[in-house]
């Protein structure tokens, strides 16, 4: 299925998702592909804010802006990311649900991707809007629905590993 239609399915039923996601039988470039996706949409995402940002304080040129937002997303952002998917497995192995790190790269991974559409909405309203509390709320929606598609992925990790495992 593809990779827009799986991001529909993830806000109706985040756990079916995932679970289909996993018998498919992931590999690590595909997840890694998830990472970088979700990475490039959050660095596309910036774009206004950082148009906004130099208009108002030219000190700082565009470009400037553009390439430190470059580094930071597309190279810092992948590398931490897997730290986290680290710290979550170990995490879950420290509460006794043996879970495969692919597939807790691949949970995480999948979260990120698909909250990137509603980043990108956030990324065009502070464009327009700016820094002000609406922004705000829409950034907690955002860090809601990426927690929930996660904490979603999680419980299926853990569902389909005690099943398995009895």
């Amino acid at each position: 299925m593809s990779v827009v239609r799986n991001i529909i399915r993830t806000y109706k039923s985040p756990r079916k998702t995932i679970s289909g996601l996993i018998a498919q039988g992931p590999r690590e470039p595909e997840v890694l592909v998830f990472a970088m996706l979700a990475c490039g949409l959050i660095f596309v995402a910036q774009w206004p804010v950082l148009s906004r940002a130099a208009a108002l304080d030219p000190s700082v040129t565009f470009e400037q802006r553009m390439g430190g937002a470059l580094f930071g997303i597309m190279f810092m952002l992948p590398l931490l990311l897997y730290a986290l998917a680290g710290l979550l497995q170990l995490a879950l192995r420290l509460f006794s649900a043996k879970v495969i790190g692919l597939h807790v790269r691949l949970v995480l991974f999948w979260s990120l991707l698909s909250v990137t559409p509603l980043m990108l909405a956030q990324g065009g309203l502070s464009a327009f809007l700016g820094a002000t509390s609406a922004v705000m709320v829409f950034g907690f929606v955002v860090a809601g629905v990426f927690l929930y598609i996660l904490g979603a992925g999680v419980l299926e990790l853990v569902r389909a590993r005690t099943e398995s495992a009895a």
